[in-house]
């Protein structure tokens, strides 16, 4: 049942994802608002065929802590189910990406329209003065800009590798900075064709102020995120019947 369940939830989300993709051409050419209330349209259907095909609720903890007006949002990545299901808790999100993602057709039209933020990842530091003056001028417009710390999807409980860009980014920007906890690898693990039926939780945490120092800074954002996503692994593995003294790896599979 679990396989059968799967297979159709993967069918009908891209084919979902083909049919927004076709549906949102004439936004490329409006305002960006309505290309961005078509995308979380996407999101929220995404998530609906998700509970009824796969049987994976989603539970978000904490919306009333999200601060108005520009903010960076600092969250975990394990799937990559938060890289769309993010998009419908914040006003006007600006996802910092790959620059390469932006050269794929239709996906990377619409990264481009909007607004994302790309990274050139071969420039080292060049790329990195280049993206925070990019994010700067997206959170002067009152954006929330979307990082990813670790910079890429790690297993479901694998040790967390937090990259320093975020923490130049924060002080760049100096606004407070929100982190996002979740357990998404354990309902939607990594490279894998399995939907585990659940509740995928979001913990949106207290926002860290503007101003701390780079390192403290950098400190309690990892402290905070993997306090909260152990907690959140550690409830969903006693919802999944899994042991919680078993490897990482027996769960998202690198």
């Amino acid at each position: 049942m679990l396989i059968l369940r799967s297979l159709l939830f993967n069918v009908a989300f891209y084919l979902n994802l083909i049919g927004w993709l076709i549906l949102l051409i004439p936004t490329l050419v409006l305002p960006r608002r309505i290309f961005m209330r078509g995308a979380k349209l996407w999101a929220v259907s995404s998530n609906w065929l998700l509970r009824v095909l796969a049987g994976t609720r989603v539970e978000i903890i904490g919306r009333e802590k999200i601060p108005p007006g520009g903010i960076l949002v600092a969250a975990k990545h394990q799937s990559l189910w938060e890289t769309f299901a993010l998009l419908p808790l914040f006003d006007d999100p600006a996802f910092i990406l790959k620059r390469e993602l932006m050269w794929i057709p239709f996906f990377g039209w619409y990264t481009w329209k909007g607004g994302s933020v790309p990274v050139n990842r071969k420039k080292g530091s060049q790329a990195l003065i280049q993206m925070m003056a990019r994010a700067h001028e997206e959170a002067a417009h009152g954006r929330q800009i979307l990082i990813f710390p670790e910079g890429t999807r790690r297993p479901a409980g694998a040790p967390p590798a937090y990259k320093v860009g975020v923490s130049h980014l924060y002080r760049s920007l100096e606004v407070p900075c929100l982190p996002v906890a979740l357990n998404s690898g354990l309902y939607w693990p990594r490279r894998q064709f399995i939907r585990r039926p659940g509740t995928i939780r979001i913990e949106i945490l207290d926002p860290i102020p503007a101003g701390l120092p780079r390192d403290a800074f950098f400190q309690k954002l990892q402290d905070e995120i993997e306090t909260a996503s152990n907690r959140l692994l550690a409830q969903g593995r006693r919802e999944l019947g899994l042991d919680p003294a078993s490897k990482p790896a027996n769960l998202s599979k690198a």
